[in-house]
């Protein structure tokens, strides 16, 4: 039997043979509409092109034994060699975009807002928006308060001492509750100074941040242009309240005076649009004349005692008295009616007696957060609470000059 001559080639190749190959480097010619605009030629090289050029394929014996003898003249072959596949790179996933707050759409012309309030909502709702009761009484109560508080004054800040010629009536607590109650609706910022010359406690009623003090400010007080600096000086509530504390040696307290206290109204002044000031017991001390001469309104505290009470209109007369009857007919009266001796028979003509004397009285009620003596946590109030001392903001920022006044 004859031989095939292509079995002994097959059985003389090993397994696998490796073959080189060089291929063409790939020319890209320019389509003719694309001859008008074509670039100078730049060789680009890519990692494609550099492995396509040159590669080592295995080819199995059974191919290359079909291959024919070198020695004939062929046609050159076409050989189509598949490139292995790579796995695909997995993309990482794209981090999800922000969540975009839904503009509230607006309103068409005539049309009210939607309405607040228990029953004006259910009535809006079942009526398929058709029927709007408008805000219940409280919703318009609440927003007509809110509109007082917030409002708005030019670049100079207001200044709002809180007195009191006897200590242990809640001057701090009053001082603490109007500005967390005043930060909490406005949009400027709020700031509360304690500027009691013996050792204050207003920086007890809130989270402390920082152990700076007043004297602090009044030292670094050439540093302090941008707020970022002023801030890390004071203590930040979360009502929005900012606090500067008072010095805790009394030795060195009594260092702040009328002249540091101006200092430090001065280095505030571009940053606050309210300052409240703790000022102290007593009405003659050094600071007082500084709070005095800078004061746009003033609150007197008093307790809800007899007693109490006239200790609060006696300061009344000295501030009359030392021309200061201006801030007397514009003041606001905070009875405090949680002090010990407390006469709630007698408390309406307390009120009574300070209505004939001032513009206005609020009563604060007592409230366990109060009572504690320690941190106010403006929500956790009792509503009446806290609505006392919205009223209080109210009153205070309605005798507030207004823009260039």
């Amino acid at each position: 039997m004859r031989k095939d001559p292509d079995d002994d080639l097959a059985t003389a190749l090993p397994p696998s043979l490796t073959v080189d190959l060089h291929l063409p480097e790939p020319v890209h010619e320019a389509p003719p509409e694309e001859e008008a605009v074509a670039l100078d030629a730049i060789a680009v090289t890519s990692d494609v092109d550099s492995a396509v050029s040159t590669m080592s394929i295995d080819i199995p014996t059974a191919v290359v034994a079909a291959i024919p003898d070198v020695d004939e003249e062929v046609a050159e072959p076409t050989v189509v060699v598949p490139l292995p596949e790579h796995p695909e790179t997995p993309v990482p996933a794209a981090a999800p975009a922000p969540k975009r707050t839904k503009a509230a759409k607006p309103l068409k012309p005539g049309r009210k807002p939607a309405p607040e309030g228990s029953w004006p909502e259910l009535v809006y709702a079942v009526s398929l928006h058709l029927v709007n009761l408008g805000d219940s009484a409280p919703v318009r109560a609440r927003k007509a308060l809110d509109a007082r508080i917030a409002r708005r004054f030019d670049d100079r800040p207001r200044f709002v001492p809180v007195l009191s010629r006897k200590g242990g009536v809640g001057k701090t607590t009053v001082t603490v509750l109007l500005g967390m109650a005043l930060a909490d609706v406005r949009g400027d910022r709020v700031l509360a100074i304690d500027a009691n010359p013996d050792r204050g406690t207003l920086a007890d009623r809130v989270t402390k941040q920082t152990r700076s003090t007043v004297r602090d400010i009044v030292l670094h007080a050439p540093e302090l242009n941008e707020f970022d600096e002023l801030s890390t000086h004071v203590s930040h509530d979360a009502s929005g309240l900012d606090v500067a504390a008072s010095d805790t040696d009394p030795l060195l307290s009594e260092a702040f005076d009328d002249g540091g206290y101006n200092v430090v109204a001065d280095v505030v002044s571009p940053h606050y649009g309210l300052v409240v000031t703790d000022s102290g017991t007593g009405v003659v001390h050094s600071v007082m004349r500084a709070t005095l001469q800078r004061a746009d309104a003033v609150v007197v505290v008093s307790g809800g005692s007899i007693d109490e009470a006239r200790l609060a209109s006696e300061t009344l007369t000295w501030l009359e008295a030392n021309n200061y009857g201006d801030l007397v007919a514009n003041a606001v009266v905070a009875l405090n009616a949680s002090t010990q001796g407390t006469d709630l028979d007698k408390l309406h003509d307390i009120e009574d007696h300070f209505r004939s004397r001032v513009r206005a009285v609020v009563r604060i009620p007592y409230d366990p957060e109060l009572a504690a003596g320690s941190v106010v946590r403006y929500e956790a109030l009792r509503p009446f609470t806290r609505d006392s001392a919205r009223q209080l903001a109210a009153l205070v920022v309605d005798g507030l000059p207004g823009e260039g006044e």
